[in-house]
């Protein structure tokens, strides 16, 4: 038999599913129930029982109220989530998203550290900057900052963080009764940053990381979000619709990464994957179909505009997407392949919403166990990934399906574990230890 690449697998846990309308398909139970920390807590259970790399959670910290009427909109702040979760599972890694334009080096710093010793080495940060302007003024700010000036604080930021993480050298804990030395003072280090954005002076009052740092993840693409992964980032997310275009930007990633002297073994992309599943292709098609029909056509437009940030108030979606709308979208990748698309097709914008129902520029797939093993396998064979992001069509029930369906095909054919040998999600990832020091700006 072949030899395959190793699929890093990480999994992407919504309240119901990844799907807008999830919460209506499933079978039976009550639907509140499922937006619970203890249902996300289930899910992670599953994806340990199918040695999955991580879960990850997603955030942002606002609430659209139109989603609401519609889907679960509840968002448990995702670090404290992870504490939880720290609790519940034993192997797998975990992942929260936390923006770098909405909270302070120090305290996240201190947060993110003391999960990754509650979890003994497992914990992960996904960095973002935020793109929906509403959450400015939940923070008494009246203007949501520029793209360019948020990649900039970001850098710093992490910068900032990975002083803090620094801050206890190897050895600094001692504990010797005898001599009455709790711990080596020489060997903790202040910050003592003073930065274009940040001036932090002191140490955090956590040790170091059981894998040195926690992992970092990044998640955007446009070419300051590849430059900031290039530079710092572990794992990549990135929406990727062609096995050609995964290439492309793997390349391309790598090769920023080397102008900063890293290895591409380093830095690892993980495309998102939203998928149906189903015993044939016939019973997986008509679970799509259940499920886009289960979704109001007003909130299927709406919500595509509110993905690119466009003024709703401008749109008639019985009409193609104007200028002077599509001017009012936000700078993020998501935007762009929305906008492009509308301006391009000339049709009316709740058409393009139907036919953009999942991840914008994103993979979707939709067919049998079998298919989707071997989706994985070529993408990861043909360098257009490391592995991928899940999103399941629906929680617990898709991933189970994965799980008890997909991964024994791909443990099978050799590109997924058999069990977890790591304790550590640095050490299951296979990255190798974290850089010595923060990569300094390319010339």
């Amino acid at each position: 038999m072949a030899e395959h690449r190793q699929a890093h697998l990480n999994a992407f846990l919504t309240l119901s599913g990844y799907h807008e309308g999830a919460w209506r398909v499933q079978d039976g139970g009550d639907p509140l129930a499922a937006a619970s920390v203890h249902a996300l807590a289930a899910s992670a259970a599953v994806a340990e029982r199918g040695l999955l790399d991580s879960v990850f959670l997603a955030d942002a910290p606002f609430l659209p109220v139109f989603r609401a009427a519609h889907f679960p909109q509840i968002r448990y702040d995702p670090v404290s989530v992870l504490a939880a979760l720290s609790m519940t599972t034993r192997h797998i890694g975990l992942i929260a998203t936390a923006s770098t334009t909405y909270n302070s080096p120090y305290e996240l710093a201190r947060r993110l550290l003391t999960v990754d010793h509650l979890s003994h080495g497992r914990a992960g940060w996904n960095i973002v900057t935020t793109v929906q302007d509403a959450v400015a003024k939940n923070f008494g700010h009246e203007e949501h900052p520029e793209h360019d000036d948020r990649y900039a604080r970001a850098t710093e930021f992490v910068e900032v963080a990975w002083k803090l993480w620094d801050g206890w050298e190897p050895g600094a804990l001692v504990g010797d009764r005898a001599s009455g030395t709790w711990a080596d003072v020489t060997r903790i280090h202040p910050a003592e940053h003073h930065g274009a954005h940040y001036d932090v002076a002191g140490a955090l009052p956590v040790p170091r990381s059981p894998q040195e740092r926690p992992v970092l993840a990044q998640a955007g693409s446009s070419p300051a979000g590849i430059d900031l992964a290039a530079r710092v980032a572990d794992l990549v997310f990135t929406p990727q619709p062609t096995l050609e275009a995964g290439q492309d930007f793997r390349k391309r990633l790598h090769a920023a990464a080397a102008r900063y002297g890293r290895s591409s073994r380093s830095l690892l992309v993980l495309p998102g994957l939203s998928f149906v599943l189903g015993g044939t292709q016939a019973e997986a098609t008509a679970r799509r179909r259940e499920l886009e029909d289960s979704v109001a056509p007003e909130l299927r437009w709406r919500n595509l505009a509110f993905n690119a940030g466009i003024d709703q108030s401008l749109i008639d979606p019985s009409e193609p997407l104007s200028e002077r709308a599509a001017a009012t979208a936000g700078s993020s990748s998501f935007a762009r392949v929305i906008v492009e698309r509308a301006l391009g097709s000339g049709l009316p914008f709740e058409q393009v919403a139907r036919e953009m129902p999942g991840l914008p520029g994103g993979l979707e797939f939709t067919g049998t166990p079998e298919q989707l093993a071997d989706l994985i396998v070529r993408w990861v064979d043909a360098g257009a990934s490391d592995g991928f992001t899940l999103q399941p069509d629906t929680v617990p029930g898709a991933l189970e399906a994965f799980v008890d369906h997909v991964v024994p095909i791909l443990q099978a054919r050799g590109a997924h574990r058999r069990q977890y040998t790591e304790s550590t999600l640095r050490g299951s990832l296979g990255i190798g230890p974290a850089p010595a020091a923060f990569p300094a700006e390319r010339a």
